[in-house]
């Protein structure tokens, strides 16, 4: 069994910003594999259904960014779920505007929930896909920056890096971490 957890904040405030990418790529994995998020439980919400032939749980945790890792630990505890089978997915500054990231584990790279993450879990050993939102503007706060939404030009970029995410995420799911990281870390 494996743990998808998509990143981003509760509320409708939030919804669609920069730093709910995993939020959004969670809700792409829904549409496509048909499982509905209808437990609310371990401070997420979330479903459980089949990719690839592999159970899978997808969740997004309702604790707020930077309290992430609270909800994560609780459905991979109560699933008995192990770190090596957790998969995150979340924003990157870092990252051009729909580029991806796949990483098998790694530090926090300054992310508070990912921070979080490797601090309930005790390991930094746990895959991630990186969803790059773009670089902050000179003179712009960065809370600021990742709150605001995508522009109409980032929208369509974007929309291309979540579809490239779930293909990604079928790979790793099968098993096959290596090939995702060649097939789509910063292809554009």
């Amino acid at each position: 069994m494996k743990l998808v957890a998509g990143l981003g904040n509760p509320t409708a405030q939030y919804a669609h910003t920069r730093h709910n990418v995993g939020f959004d790529v969670i809700d792409e994995l829904v549409e496509q594999y048909n499982i509905p998020l209808d437990v609310m439980k371990h401070k997420g919400m979330y479903g459980k259904g089949r990719m690839n032939g592999e159970t899978v749980i997808l969740l997004k945790p309702m604790t707020y960014m930077n309290l992430s890792g609270e909800s994560i630990v609780q459905v991979a505890k109560y699933y008995k779920i192990a770190p090596e089978d957790i998969i995150v997915i979340y924003d990157d500054i870092n990252l051009d505007v729909g580029r991806l990231r796949i990483r098998e584990k790694g530090s926090a790279g300054g992310h508070n929930g990912i921070k979080n993450i490797i601090a309930m879990l005790g390991t930094e050993e746990f895959p991630r896909i990186r969803v790059g939102v773009g670089m902050k503007p000179p003179r712009m706060d960065l809370v600021d920056y990742v709150l605001s939404r995508f522009s109409k030009e980032e929208q369509a970029l974007m929309q291309q890096g979540y579809d490239r995410a779930c293909e990604a995420l079928q790979l790793m799911i099968a098993g096959n971490l290596s090939e995702a990281m060649n097939r789509y870390n910063g292809k554009a």
